[in-house]
């Protein structure tokens, strides 16, 4: 006979999780911000380490490529570790490395240390991706399209308003605080994370045992035997196996390749006659992008609601039609404040959408796919950046927005396809 004592261990250890609390929701948020912005710290503060170092200015663009360099073999070769090991475990672990590359950044006394460093703090900001595959397994299946826009709302926040931030604390105290600053709020970040958010369960449990039912923590626990090759292999036959994988990474290609055509080349404008702002104020933009945020938590509801395809094809038109402000940033800058809030908002609406779909496929494969999916990502981010510059440079702004609509198009044509079939 069983004891009622041990009947409760038994029951409490095989019930379902009751979902993340929205102040656990909200620290993930910043856990995310604080991560990503570290990668963008650097963009308005070359001038001033160029000067430090005494490095060409044709050089110092080594700083931004390292950076994203690093965060790209990040996604790769850390994030589908939270498939094999403790997510609270890794993310504690990667931001507190994260102390230790931005303290060495800002410590750095030669320009190899400082570019070796900021290669570090690109590769260990990934960690803001491992954080919205665990948030996305923490909460109740009802919830998650929620807690995911919460948590990739913190993204985007840090994602814009890293440049606003580092452009104040650099003319206030010199490039180097910046890191200081940033060191010191990831290392409270990481002792939060370790105390305050719950563990993930890693065995199966005894009725799983029994009946042969296979779980999420069944799974997981087969994924943490895969050795660490195969384990990072596996994002690459994840596209093969998952058609859903492979249409939310075409739609994160195109759509981040639209809004880098965007953000890239709009400091030339800007910084030109006749409007010859200052990169502080052209830094205050990002505070118009970051109302984009409010796309990704309503984005997340209307997943919740059954409404995600609909809410991705209003984010896609949105993205489409924030073209047309955009063109007429030559009559005045506020056009262009428009388009960023209209293309920001799209923007996280389709992105949030793609990742609570894509987190419904397999559950002990979330950090994986999120690795293959922010692959695509990455890989549309550094194809805008470029193709903007280049067509700026040769045919002006009109062009780039024609570039950046002909690339909106193109997603909003593809979801209509694939809605279609």
């Amino acid at each position: 006979m069983t004891s009622p004592t041990r009947a409760t261990a038994a029951a409490t250890a095989e019930a379902p999780p009751r979902g993340l609390p929205p102040a656990a929701a909200w620290l993930l948020s910043v856990a995310c911000g604080l991560a990503v912005a570290n990668v963008y710290y650097s963009q308005p503060l070359l001038d001033l380490i160029a000067a430090d170092y005494g490095i060409d200015p044709a050089t110092i663009g080594l700083v931004g490529t390292l950076t994203q360099t690093g965060y790209a073999l990040g996604l790769l070769l850390l994030v589908p570790l939270g498939d094999r090991v403790n997510r609270r475990t890794l993310t504690t672990a990667q931001l507190g490395l994260s102390v230790l590359a931005l303290a060495a950044v800002a410590l750095a006394p030669s320009a190899p240390l400082m570019l070796a460093a900021m290669a570090a703090v690109g590769v260990l900001a990934v960690v803001a991706q491992v954080v919205v595959a665990y948030a996305a397994s923490l909460a109740a299946p009802a919830d998650r399209g929620r807690v995911v826009g919460t948590v990739t709302s913190g993204i985007v926040v840090g994602i814009l308003l890293a440049r606003t931030v580092a452009g104040t604390i650099g003319d206030l105290a010199g490039w180097r605080a910046v890191y200081v600053v940033s060191a010191v709020a990831t290392g409270a970040m990481a002792l939060a994370v370790a105390v305050v958010l719950p563990t993930e369960r890693h065995q199966p449990s005894a009725r799983t045992k029994q009946t042969g039912q296979t779980s999420q923590t069944s799974q997981t626990s087969q994924t943490a035997r895969i050795s660490y090759p195969r384990l990072i292999g596996s994002v690459f036959t994840l596209f093969a196996e998952e058609p859903v994988l492979r249409a939310r990474a075409v739609l994160a290609l195109l759509t981040f390749t639209s809004i880098t055509v965007l953000l890239t080349p709009m400091v030339l404008p800007l910084a030109a006659p006749p409007f010859s702002l200052s990169h502080t104020q052209i830094g205050l933009f990002g505070l118009a992008g970051a109302a984009g945020a409010l796309g990704a938590g309503r984005a997340g509801r209307q997943a919740d609601l059954g409404r995600a395809e609909r809410t991705a094809g209003i984010g896609l038109s949105a993205m489409l039609a924030a073209w047309i402000p955009a063109a007429l940033l030559p009559n005045s800058v506020w056009w262009l404040v428009l388009a960023m809030v209209v293309i920001d908002y799209g923007l996280q609406s389709v992105h949030v959408v793609n990742q609570h779909l894509l987190y419904q496929v397999r559950p002990e494969a979330q950090s994986r796919l999120t690795a293959g999916y922010m692959l695509l990502y990455s890989a549309g981010c550094a194809a805008g950046a470029i193709g903007s510059t280049v067509v700026y440079e040769r045919w002006g702004w009109t062009a780039v927005c024609l570039l950046g609509a002909a690339t909106s198009l193109a997603a909003l044509l593809y979801w209509l396809a694939r809605k279609q079939n």
